[in-house]
């Protein structure tokens, strides 16, 4: 089974604070956890502007030793197609996230946003 991090669950994990549900707990300890590149890609922007301290390929390469995460590998054309029926955000970085699990199967999304459990369906917390 696969899970995907969204940016905030990465973030929470790669700092130790894992407070969250039942059903997401046990995913981080089972599944096999990957993230979409969006999320490198937005820890980068975040760091860039002030808001992390660490590097985004940083914060990467800390959850791939403690967790055996990996970056998704889908074809960005694929997730890029997906992400034209994510009409419920404007925000980028959720549509294309969304749409990397969507695509996968309908796998596991852990994600705190509200707005994303609202829209997707397999959203834990």
């Amino acid at each position: 089974m696969i899970a995907y991090l969204d940016t905030h669950a990465a973030l929470r994990l790669a700092h130790g604070r894992v407070r969250m549900g039942r059903e997401a707990a046990q995913l981080i300890q089972r599944a096999e956890l990957l993230v979409s590149p969006m999320v490198l890609l937005e820890l980068e922007y975040l760091y860039e502007i002030g808001r992390l301290t660490l590097a985004g390929k940083d914060i990467l390469r800390k959850l791939e030793h403690e967790l055996g995460l990996r970056l998704c590998n889908l074809p960005f054309a694929d997730v890029a197609r997906v992400a034209l029926d994510e009409k419920w955000t404007r925000d980028a970085f959720d549509r294309i996230i969304v749409a990397q699990a969507r695509l996968n199967g309908l796998a596991p999304l852990i994600s705190s946003d509200e707005e994303i459990a609202e829209h997707y369906p397999r959203a834990v917390w």
